[in-house]
């Protein structure tokens, strides 16, 4: 499980912050998973102690400094991912579309060049 202690470096400001200056170099797969977390810390539905397993796989992909740093090429962001989609997978039961469209649109703003067969691959590969 994610290390809870990871929370505390959790903010919206942070994590849109995170985004706005790393979505290209972290890539579709990445972002489109933190979105997908980000929209179920916003659902009243969602329990608070999944949201604080929430908030702790956020702030790990916030946190500049983890076991592989977000500079490194082509592996930077894998560890990221990793614990993105450990808590996707966890808390799955609590995905509904209307998060995942708030999160494909806000993936497409950002991704402009992103088809619907792109976001359909990387359904499969974030679930």
């Amino acid at each position: 499980m994610t290390n809870l202690g990871y929370k505390k470096y959790f903010s919206e400001s942070s994590f849109k912050e995170k985004v706005q200056t790393m979505a290209k170099q972290a890539g579709a797969k990445v972002i489109y998973a933190a979105f997908l977390l980000y929209y179920l810390m916003k659902d009243p539905l969602v329990p608070t102690k999944v949201k604080i397993t929430i908030a702790a796989a956020l702030g790990y992909f916030i946190l500049p400094t983890d076991a592989i740093p977000d500079i490194a090429p082509l592996v930077g962001f894998s560890d990221d991912l990793g614990v993105l989609v450990f808590v996707l997978n966890q808390i799955s039961d609590y995905i509904t579309p209307e998060t995942k469209i708030k999160a494909i649109q806000q993936l497409q703003r950002l991704f402009k060049s992103l088809k619907k067969e792109d976001i359909h691959d990387l359904e499969h590969k974030v679930f």
